[in-house]
């Protein structure tokens, strides 16, 4: 199954250029359909790139992916590990829904 997902420049550049592996998201309803192997098309303006989903890592809240996975595979520079916290991700979503729906990180690698 191909799923399609928007990002800004930044990620977007990141995973094109393989530093990003692990993709943050809610696990609601339209990622949570998302299965092992899929194909996600990252879009940026006219831009994409397409990548293969490797594994699924699921978790009750920012605060514990956070603590469990590879920082810098989730797109942090080596320079913004010492500051980097949960509470970055409530800039995009909302601790409400983080709590009703969970959250995810999406490992891919570029096909």
């Amino acid at each position: 199954m191909t799923h399609y997902m928007n990002l800004k420049a930044r990620p977007f550049q990141m995973i094109k250029s393989g530093q990003k592996t692990i993709e943050l998201r809610l696990w609601d309803e339209k990622r949570s359909i998302i299965k092992t192997n899929d194909e996600i098309i990252f879009s940026c303006g006219e831009q994409t790139i397409t990548a293969k989903v490797l594994a699924l890592h699921c978790f009750e809240n920012f605060e514990t992916l956070y603590n469990s996975l590879d920082l810098l595979k989730c797109g942090y520079l080596p320079d913004e590990l010492p500051t980097a916290k949960a509470a970055d991700m409530n800039e995009y979503y909302p601790p409400e829904k983080q709590q009703k729906y969970g959250v995810v990180g999406i490992e891919i690698k570029l096909i």
